[in-house]
């Protein structure tokens, strides 16, 4: 997977190109960022704690993926009045205008694009009046707009693989869910899912040879139960491509026991920390590059002292 800051081991087998349409840097310098805009045509409540939305309309007529099961979006706050204008010229605003007054971006997976339809389904985690993203998918409603920028992305699951590895929380539910849509027809895979209980579970498709772990947290930490479950696995002989996201602190564990206790090449591996406890998005983007540095090098040490 490929993410706008630095630290994602993504690399694939065979290497996949990593995109980030409208906020890619060549030649020294930066592309115009395309900003499309999505009218909402239907939110649903897929179970307590995520909610569905779909946007749609002529604003997303230059939207397209390329085929990463992890393509993202980065969403721009506050959204759309009823009177502005579907065009935004986000580098205009940001040169113009006080920082104080430039969108807010907040980061999410595309769970499905239906290229024929040009429709745009995106989950968001709802933990009630908490954040911003969260909070706006629970008010919205058909016919409102909403900005965004991108798609990013880099990862799908390779057919070269001898099998699958799946792990993440609720922030990852969605990319694990198109992964699992886009498996190589008859791919093994062991897929783990943490969630807060039973009543967070979704229809997922489920191949011949797949096993999903849904596991439960219940009052624990975020990463809890996700670890230790990981860290059972008997892992299959042959090639594994891992997709390993989440919480921070979490997928830092599981990076060392992919990278260091089953000595995993990167090549095979896309691992990074969408969020971490205690901070916003825009406090955790901002630090992120550093944390990324701090566990390379742990991580960097462990494997010489291996040698």
């Amino acid at each position: 997977m490929c993410l706008p800051t630095s630290g994602v081991i993504w690399l694939g087998f065979p290497k996949q190109p990593c995109e980030e349409e409208g906020l890619r840097v060549e030649d020294g310098a930066e592309e115009k960022r395309t900003v499309h805009t999505g009218r909402v045509e239907t939110v649903e409540r897929l179970t307590p704690g995520m909610i569905r939305i779909v946007l749609g309309g002529e604003g997303l007529s230059a939207f397209d993926t390329r085929g990463h099961t992890d393509s993202y979006v980065k969403l721009l706050f506050p959204p759309p009045s009823e009177t502005d204008p579907d065009s935004y010229d986000l580098d205009a605003v940001r040169a113009e205008r006080p920082r104080s007054e430039w969108p807010v971006t907040r980061t999410y997976t595309v769970r499905t694009w239906d290229r024929v339809n040009r429709l745009l389904t995106l989950d968001f985690v709802y933990h009630g009046d908490k954040g911003l993203a969260g909070p706006w998918a629970a008010a919205t409603r058909p016919g409102d707009r909403l900005r965004l920028l991108g798609p990013g992305g880099g990862y799908a699951p390779s057919p070269d693989a001898d099998w699958h590895l799946l792990a993440g929380d609720e922030s990852a539910l969605p990319a694990i869910a198109a992964a699992l849509e886009h498996l190589p027809e008859g791919a093994p895979a062991h897929v783990f899912i943490e969630i807060s209980g039973p009543e967070e579970e979704q229809p997922l498709t489920v191949r011949e040879g797949v096993q999903v772990h849904w596991l439960h947290r219940g009052t624990g930490k975020v990463g809890s139960a996700l670890v230790p479950a990981v860290r059972a696995l008997d892992f299959p002989e042959g090639a594994v491509h891992a997709f390993v996201h989440g919480e921070a602190g979490a997928v830092k564990e599981l990076r060392r026991l992919l990278r260091i206790d089953h000595n995993l090449p990167k090549e095979q591996l896309s691992i990074s920390g969408y969020w971490r406890l205690g901070r916003d998005e825009d406090r955790w983007q901002s630090g992120k590059a550093e944390w990324n540095r701090s566990v390379e090098a742990e991580e960097e040490a462990a494997l010489k002292a291996r040698r």
